[in-house]
């Protein structure tokens, strides 16, 4: 399934050794709206290290992700964006050669169960239901705005995201029964995404998206909805599961996954290089 405003003829380039082997690899993503934050992704094979593959693919993904800058407002700063797990010395070496600069870390967080987690608690009036694909433009709403306080989110056209999410959420792997909506009356108060397994490790269940709207929060539904995916998980034989999170997160979450019971596994670093000075349109603090 194509993603909207991603071409991988476009937007990606591979490298081959002689032998065909695939060593190296970018992806330049500027399908956010705007794009004042190209997300910059790539991994070249260790065996393949220190042949200058890394600095070549980084020098293209910059000048590709300029591409959009003509289309841009000319007040926006534009600063594209890449990391690595914290453990990736040569990685990062290669970032700051390049002048990207470390910005913000985010954790990798599991939690591993020896029993059942512990039943979750509702608040009055909430109720749970499974969500369906019929209801992904009112998922959606309920997500931008539980995530409009986190850092980096830039407020975009609803029906461009809308397309974006739609895609994400009917991806291969995605799973609609573990589309968890708490409701008010008919009002999604908070939401808790999941995939029955993660990228990497099949035995774990993931949690793609808890998010709590701004009216309900503050009433343990984070929590309630945390326990109640991991009883999921629990009840499919996956007996751990995880999650991403910003390690500075401004809506607390990192202090709910702990109170949850889970410990970071990882650390990700996210680098910034600043392009064009500007005016800076995404989220960095929350309003006094």
């Amino acid at each position: 399934m194509d993603f909207p405003g991603f071409d991988p003829a476009r937007d990606i380039r591979l490298v081959f050794s002689p032998d065909e082997r695939l060593v190296g690899f970018i992806e330049v993503w500027t399908t956010a709206k705007p794009p004042v934050h190209p997300w910059i992704w790539g991994r070249v094979h260790p065996d393949f290290g220190g042949l200058g593959i890394g600095t070549w693919l980084l020098q293209w993904a910059e000048a590709h992700a300029c591409r959009v800058l003509d289309n841009l407002p000319a007040d926006l700063r534009f600063a594209p964006r890449m990391g690595t797990y914290r453990i990736d010395a040569e990685a990062k070496k290669l970032f700051e050669d390049r002048g990207f600069k470390h910005i913000r870390s985010s954790y990798q967080m599991r939690i591993e169960m020896d029993e059942a987690p512990p039943v979750p608690v509702w608040s009055e009036g909430i109720t749970l239901k499974t969500g369906g694909h019929e209801e992904i433009p009112a998922i959606y709403a309920a997500f931008e705005e539980s995530f409009r306080d986190h850092f980096g989110h830039i407020q975009e056209p609803f029906e461009e995201g809308l397309a974006r999410f739609t895609h994400f959420m009917q991806s291969d792997g995605s799973d609609s029964s573990m589309w968890f909506l708490a409701m008010d009356g008919g009002e999604i108060a908070g939401i808790s995404l999941c995939r029955p397994e993660s990228y990497e490790d099949v035995e774990m269940g993931w949690v793609n998206i808890l998010g709590v709207r701004r009216p309900w929060r503050k009433r343990g539904l984070g929590l309630a909805l945390l326990l109640h995916s991991f009883g999921e998980f629990y009840k499919r034989g996956k007996y751990k599961a995880g999650l991403g999170v910003d390690a500075e997160n401004l809506t607390g979450a990192l202090r709910l996954y702990e109170k949850a019971g889970m410990s970071v596994h990882l650390v990700f670093d996210t680098y910034e290089k600043t392009i064009r000075p500007g005016r800076e349109i995404s989220v960095e603090s929350l309003p006094e």
